[in-house]
């Protein structure tokens, strides 16, 4: 068995595929905050915080309109965004569970 993993390792990022990209970057810039970075159409995205080049990468290279995968098959399944104080986690909670945008606007589109 190798050596456990240092535990002040961080992902640097990660990319998902999504059915569609508007309605991601509603979820991911309108109501967490994240800022889009680039966008190639509508067939991906790339949306940080703080303007890194990209922390999260959204394509719908091979699931354009795809549906949830049914239950007990692979997937994501849990992922976890640290904010960096209990306001800004609070913030982007409520807003997730009321499904509310952020300062109502919607995504900016990355320039």
């Amino acid at each position: 068995m190798s050596e456990p993993i240092d535990p002040r390792v961080d992902i640097g990022h990660v990319h998902l595929k999504v059915a569609d990209i508007e309605r991601a970057l509603g979820f991911y810039c309108g109501v967490l905050g994240f800022e889009a970075q680039a966008l190639l159409g509508d067939q991906a995205a790339f949306i940080s915080a703080g303007g890194y080049h990209h922390h999260i990468g959204l394509n719908t290279w091979e699931s354009r309109g795809g549906s949830p995968p049914p239950r007990g098959t692979t997937g994501l399944y849990h992922t976890a965004i640290r904010y960096p104080d209990r306001r800004r986690t609070e913030t982007a909670s409520s807003s997730t569970a009321t499904g509310r945008r952020r300062s109502g606007r919607e995504h900016p589109r990355a320039s």
